[in-house]
């Protein structure tokens, strides 16, 4: 077994719950990025703190094809008074990390 890879796997079951956080957090990145490409965002607007209205100019149909990726890709139903507090791609990040994996500890 290569060194560096055992020291990884090593480094990962240390940590515990922290390491399976960071995980989480980097595949709902990685899925929330899906959901902006599939909207129509470019790769280089999609940044945390990037806000939906000023930066990434999201109007109403830009709302409606997120929420509908959002869902299928994340699982979850979105209410419109909490789709109104995602102001920026890290807002949506917090949200997910709490709405996602809360549930499934």
């Amino acid at each position: 077994m290569n060194q560096k890879f055992a020291y990884s796997i090593f480094k990962f079951t240390c940590k515990g719950n922290n390491s399976i956080k960071v995980m989480e957090e980097k595949k709902i990145r990685r899925n929330l990025y899906r959901v902006l490409r599939k909207t129509g965002v470019q790769k280089n607007d999609i940044q945390l703190e990037a806000s939906f209205d000023s930066d990434l100019n999201f109007d109403s149909v830009d709302w409606i094809i997120f929420t509908f990726y959002l869902e299928g890709i994340f699982n979850i139903s979105v209410r419109d008074e909490e789709l109104y507090k995602l102001g920026s791609i890290y807002d949506t990040v917090r949200y997910l990390k709490h709405n996602t994996f809360a549930t499934s500890t």
